[in-house]
């Protein structure tokens, strides 16, 4: 717990000196980044090159759904709706092609990123989309950059605790088998009785005796 509590810190200290020693392009985004960025690096699914690589697939989608807003999409709400199925269906597609090396949930995070800081500076002003779109993916991809680092090296660290939980939980849920005997009253069982086979030669039950009327 110690060590998620000093990354903590650590993201926190690095988020407010963006903050501080930034311009104000990067202040916009900067705790969006560092969330997503921290996110990244903090689940323990697949190694952080792949989650990276993930992210940077849906980012890079993400931009090119802007860049067909910006030059054939109509600015309507059918435009936007066609840039959005092509951003996710890219990021399916490699998800899919890779057999999940490079897990769909990293490349929507990188998507969000795109869109998160970028959708109101290009509503403002779609004609500045290729200058804007470089200074806002800048911005964002350092604050995500620093809350990845940051974080990365706990995820080892979060799937051993999970597994060790998971093992100090499941005595205490595992089902607990009555003793094999024969039941004599609450909470008391007396020891199976030995079964014992019939005689060769003897009936195995007992033939009927009728008795005669008096």
């Amino acid at each position: 717990m110690k060590r998620h509590i000093l990354a903590g810190l650590v993201l926190a200290l690095l988020t407010t000196a963006i903050v501080l020693f930034s311009g104000p392009e990067l202040q916009g985004v900067a705790l969006l980044g560092a969330a997503l960025g921290g996110a990244l690096g903090l689940v323990p699914d697949r190694s952080p090159a792949q989650r990276a690589a993930g992210f940077a697939v849906g980012f890079v989608a993400a931009w090119l759904g802007y860049a067909l807003r910006a030059a054939v999409l109509p600015d309507a709400a059918a435009g936007r709706a066609i840039a959005v199925l092509v951003v996710v269906l890219v990021c399916l597609a490699v998800a899919g092609l890779t057999r999940g090396r490079l897990p769909l949930w990293s490349a929507l995070l990188g998507a969000a990123a795109m869109a998160g800081a970028y959708e109101a500076t290009y509503a403002a002003d779609p004609s500045a989309f290729l200058t804007s779109s470089a200074t806002t993916a800048t911005s964002i991809l350092l604050a995500a950059g620093a809350g990845f680092l940051a974080t990365s090296v706990l995820g080892v660290v979060v799937m051993q605790d999970r597994e060790e939980e998971r093992a100090a939980e499941s005595p205490l849920f595992a089902p607990v088998d009555p003793p094999v005997g024969e039941y004599e009253g609450a909470d008391n069982h007396a020891p199976a009785r030995p079964y014992a086979a019939p005689r060769r030669g003897l009936p195995a039950t007992r033939p009927l005796d009728p008795q005669p009327e008096a």
